[in-house]
């Protein structure tokens, strides 16, 4: 019986090479913004259905259809007077519905990797050539419409194959964010190439906070500061790695945007902070501690 993923050693948060961030920074910040479409009636998959209620759910789409057409424009003029650009967690089916979205980011200079084809087509029972050639998709999509290179993969909500990390990995990216086990980066053992982990917290994720936890506004904001304060102290022995996962269609709702707005200048407003994206972040890492870290972890073994 298996009982661990195996992509990744074993490296006690104590015990690893000091990671020194651009600037003398402590930490690395991120802001993940997921731009994604939501199918009204999508192929189905025999491993999760794509809606909770009946098809046509209109309450699932046009709640989330919210996000592309009044929530992103307020998450946007947000992170522009707070100076932060985004990383752009991508269903890559956005370029064609809505290139206007993507302009936006693009004359801004944010990043974008991808999230899949739409939110509702899964990799789950995804043969390895479905899956390659889904991210081939991607990779073409994003050079296409943006001129950029794709370097950063976060699997269509959160679905996997075996063959997943291995794939991106041998297709050139360079990091990934479907590992939530640790604060800094680190190396993922994949078949052939060079691939990190770059943290990507549940725990400061709109979707959680709001959708499951059920926190206020207010609270979201003082989570994210609380967050913010204990990675600063501690990215003084070693930088560490704080990143925000939005969806506009829940954090561009007007009353959660003052809060937010709030929480994001305050972590802004600090030096020794380096305001970065994801693909920044891992190709500092990848050029300057993955062999390290790689050297100094102890390897899982299957019992």
């Amino acid at each position: 019986m298996k009982r661990d993923p195996g992509y990744y050693d074993y490296l006690p948060y104590s015990r690893r090479p000091r990671i020194e961030w651009p600037g003398g920074a402590r930490v690395a910040f991120w802001v993940a913004p997921n731009i994604e479409f939501y199918e009204l009636d999508p192929p189905p998959n025999p491993t999760r259905a794509s809606w909770p209620r009946p098809v046509p759910d209109v309450l699932g789409y046009s709640y989330r259809d919210y996000g592309n057409r009044v929530g992103f424009w307020r998450m946007l003029e947000a992170m522009d007077r707070c100076g932060v650009r985004g990383s752009v967690s991508l269903n890559v089916a956005v370029c064609e519905h809505h290139p206007e979205v993507i302009a936006a980011c693009a004359e801004r200079g944010w990043e974008f990797y991808s999230h899949g084809t739409y939110n509702t087509r899964y990799t789950f029972n995804m043969s390895e050539a479905q899956e390659r050639a889904l991210i081939q998709d991607s990779i073409d999509t994003i050079r296409a419409h943006t001129g950029q290179r794709l370097d950063g993969w976060l699997a269509p909500a959160l679905s996997y194959t075996e063959n997943t990390l291995h794939l991106v990995a041998e297709m050139g990216l360079t990091y990934v964010c479907d590992l939530f086990h640790d604060d800094q980066p680190g190396p993922v053992k994949v078949r052939k190439g060079r691939l990190a982990s770059i943290p990507y917290s549940l725990e400061m994720n709109d979707a959680i906070a709001f959708s499951v936890s059920w926190v206020t506004p207010r609270h979201y904001a003082e989570i994210i500061r609380r967050q913010f304060d204990r990675l600063y102290a501690e990215g003084a022995g070693s930088g560490t790695v704080m990143c925000i996962p939005l969806h506009p269609y829940l954090i561009g709702q007007p009353y959660r945007m003052k809060a937010f707005e709030e929480a994001l200048a305050y972590i802004a407003g600090h030096d020794k902070v380096w305001l970065a994206t994801g693909r920044e972040i891992a190709q500092h890492f990848n050029d300057h501690y993955h062999d390290a870290f790689v050297a100094a972890s102890e390897p899982i073994h299957d019992l």
